[in-house]
C-alpha cells in the first residue's frame, strides 16, 4: 500500500517479520523519539486518535497485529482466528496460553471479552466503541479461546480486533463502567510504561515477560510529546531528539534533504486525510445541503497544498485516499473547480441570508491547523457569501466540542485505522460517526454494510464508488488533503521506514542504534 523512499537498502536492513537486532553494546542506551500528537487517554476505551493508539501499540496487545506494510493481520496475542462456518458472522479465536500480565497473572479468553465489552459499555464520547458496531457479543468457549459474534457480517472484523480499540486489558486492573484514571497501564505489548507525564513524555521499557509476533523486544524509548511543530522543530534542531515524526513544519519537511550525511530521512506514501467537517444539524446554519454544497465550490484543496504545506501534502477530492481500494474523485467531479457563481446561485435558492455566518474549529498547535484555518477562511469569505469565525482549541476540548456538535465546522486529520476503505466509511460518514457531523443516509448506511460482506475486498469497490458519490452530493465533509509521511532521525538510529506505515502501528521497537 505504501512505497518507501528511505536512504537504506530494504534487501540490506531486512523486512521479514519484526526481527530485532540489538547489540549488547547499545541495549539500554534510550532513543528519544518526539511527536506532536498528543495522548487522550491511557485507556484503550477512551481514545480513538493517533497519539493514544500510538502508544497503545506499544504497551498493550491486540489479539492480531500487522505486519509492516501488511494488509492482513497475522496472531500476536492469539495463536489463530478464523471465521466460522458461514455468513462471517461468527469469528473465533484462539489464545496464546504463555502471556502474562505485569501482576504475574496469566492472561485468559475472560480478559480479552472484559476488554471489548467494557470499550462498547462505557462508549466514551471519544472512544473508539463506533469501531464494533457490527458486533453483538462475546463468548468465552474455554480459558484459551473467545468467539465474537457478529450482527450482521463483516469482513472486515478481523482488521478492526487488531486495532487499538482490541487491546487488551486486565480485567483486575480496568473498572467494567468506567475510564481507568492516573498514569498507571497494565498491558502486555513489547513495552511497559514506567513514567507517563501528560503531554511532556512517556518512558517506555522493554517489557521482558512479552510473548506474542516479536522475536524479541526493542530499546528504551523515551516519547516526548510537543505543543506544536515549531517546538518539535526546534528539539530536532537542537539534538534534543534522535528522531522526529508527525509532524514538522511544512517548511522545514519541504528542505529536507535525503543526501545529508547527518540524519536519515523516509518519505512515503500515507492513507492519512484531512476532512473539513460540517455540521449538519437542524440547529446548525450549515444544515441545508445547499449551504454545504455552496461551501464545496468555494474551496481550493491545491492552495491549501501548495501555500499552507508547501507540497509535503497532495491535494484529495474524495472520502477515500489514493492507493486504497475504491479511490475515486467524486469531489472533483462534482465540483471541478472553484466557482464563486455556482455558490451564488445555491445560497440564493436556499433563501439564506447573506453572509452565512459559521464558527470554525481546529486544534491548536495541531500542525499547520492555524494557517490551514486562516487559508480556508479567506476563500470561504471570497464574494460575501459566508463569515467565519475561526476558533482554535486544546486538543481535548476540540475532541469533545465535535463529538457533541458546538461547532458548526472543524477540520481534523484521519489516521487509516487500518488498511481497508471500511475504515473511511462508518467513522467518517456513517449514522452516528464518530466524527458525530449528525449525518445521516440510509442508502450510505446500507452500502457500508454491503460492502463489509466481502471476504474479497476488491468486490466492494463498488459500493465504495457509490459511498463517496452520495458523499459528495450530500457534502457532511469536503475532502482536504491526503498526507505524506516523514520520519527524520539522527545517523546512529536506523528503522525509521517501519515505524509507520498506515496500518496504525506505530512500532517503537524498530528503532534501533547503528
Amino acid at each position: 500500500m505504501r512505497i518507501l523512499v528511505t536512504l537504506l537498502v530494504l534487501a540490506v536492513v531486512g523486512i521479514g517479520g519484526r526481527q530485532l537486532l540489538p547489540s549488547q553494546e547499545d541495549k539500554n542506551k534510550t532513543i528519544t523519539v518526539g511527536t506532536t500528537d498528543a495522548v487522550t487517554s491511557l485507556d484503550p476505551a477512551g481514545a480513538y486518535d493517533a497519539g493514544s493508539w500510538a502508544l497503545f501499540s506499544n504497551v498493550f496487545q491486540t489479539l492480531l497485529t500487522f505486519e509492516p506494510g501488511g494488509v492482513e493481520p497475522v496472531p500476536d496475542a492469539a495463536k489463530g482466528c478464523a471465521f466460522e462456518g458461514g455468513g462471517l458472522k461468527t469469528y473465533q479465536c484462539r489464545l496464546r496460553d504463555d502471556i502474562t500480565f505485569p501482576s504475574g497473572r496469566r492472561m485468559t479468553a475472560e480478559d480479552v471479552k472484559y476488554s471489548f465489552e467494557r470499550v462498547k459499555k462505557i462508549n466514551s464520547d471519544v472512544g473508539p466503541a463506533s469501531l464494533f458496531s457490527t458486533l453483538g457479543s462475546v463468548t468465552v468457549d474455554s480459558a484459551t479461546t473467545v468467539t465474537f459474534h457478529l450482527v450482521s457480517p463483516d469482513a472486515t472484523f478481523p482488521l478492526k480486533i487488531a486495532t487499538g480499540a482490541g487491546s487488551i486489558v486486565d480485567k483486575d486492573a480496568y473498572p467494567a463502567g468506567a475510564l481507568r484514571t492516573g498514569t498507571g497501564v497494565d498491558g502486555t505489548g513489547p513495552y511497559t510504561l514506567t513514567s507517563y507525564t501528560k503531554n511532556k513524555k512517556a518512558v517506555l521499557e522493554p517489557y521482558h515477560n512479552y510473548k506474542g509476533y516479536l522475536s524479541g523486544t526493542g530499546r528504551p524509548i523515551e516519547l516526548r510529546y510537543y505543543a506544536d511543530s515549531q517546538k518539535l522543530s526546534s528539539a530536532w534542531k537542537a539534538k534534543q531528539v534522535d528522531v522526529a515524526t508527525r509532524t514538522l513544519p511544512p517548511n522545514v519537511l519541504s528542505e529536507l534533504n535525503p543526501s545529508d550525511p547527518k540524519q536519515r530521512v523516509t518519505e512515503s506514501d500515507s492513507s492519512e486525510t484531512r476532512n473539513l467537517y460540517l455540521n449538519t444539524r437542524a440547529n446548525s446554519p450549515l444544515h441545508d445541503v445547499r449551504v454545504r454544497r455552496a461551501m464545496a465550490w468555494l474551496v481550493s484543496r491545491e492552495r491549501l497544498a501548495t501555500k499552507v504545506y508547501e507540497g509535503t501534502v497532495d491535494p484529495l477530492y474524495a472520502l477515500i485516499p489514493t492507493g486504497i481500494t475504491g479511490h475515486t474523485t467524486s469531489f472533483f467531479d462534482d465540483y471541478p473547480t472553484q466557482s464563486t457563481a455556482k455558490a451564488r446561485e445555491l445560497l440564493t435558492r436556499a433563501g439564506v441570508t447573506l453572509p452565512v455566518h459559521f464558527t470554525f474549529g481546529y486544534g491548536k498547535n495541531r500542525g499547520a491547523g492555524a494557517e490551514e484555518a486562516a487559508e480556508l477562511k479567506k476563500q470561504l469569505e471570497a464574494g460575501g457569501l459566508f463569515k467565519v469565525d475561526v476558533r482554535g482549541y486544546e486538543w481535548t476540548d476540540f475532541q469533545k466540542r465535535w463529538a457533541t456538535g458546538k461547532m458548526d465546522a472543524w477540520a481534523v486529520g484521519w489516521v487509516a485505522d487500518y488498511p481497508d476503505a471500511d475504515t473511511f466509511g462508518s467513522p467518517l460518514v456513517g449514522t452516528g460517526s464518530t466524527m458525530s457531523t449528525g449525518y445521516s443516509n440510509k442508502l450510505v448506511d446500507t452500502l457500508i454494510l454491503h460492502s463489509q460482506q466481502y471476504a474479497d475486498r476488491t468486490r466492494a469497490a463498488g459500493d465504495f464508488r457509490d459511498i463517496q458519490a452520495d458523499v459528495a452530493t450530500d457534502v457532511p465533509l469536503i475532502p482536504l488533503w491526503q498526507r505524506k509521511e516523514y520520519v527524520v532521525s539522527t545517523e546512529d538510529v536506523g528503522g525509521g521506514q517501519y515505524l509507520t506505515d498506515g496500518t496504525g502501528v506505530f512500532r517503537l521497537w524498530r528503532l534501533q542504534w547503528i
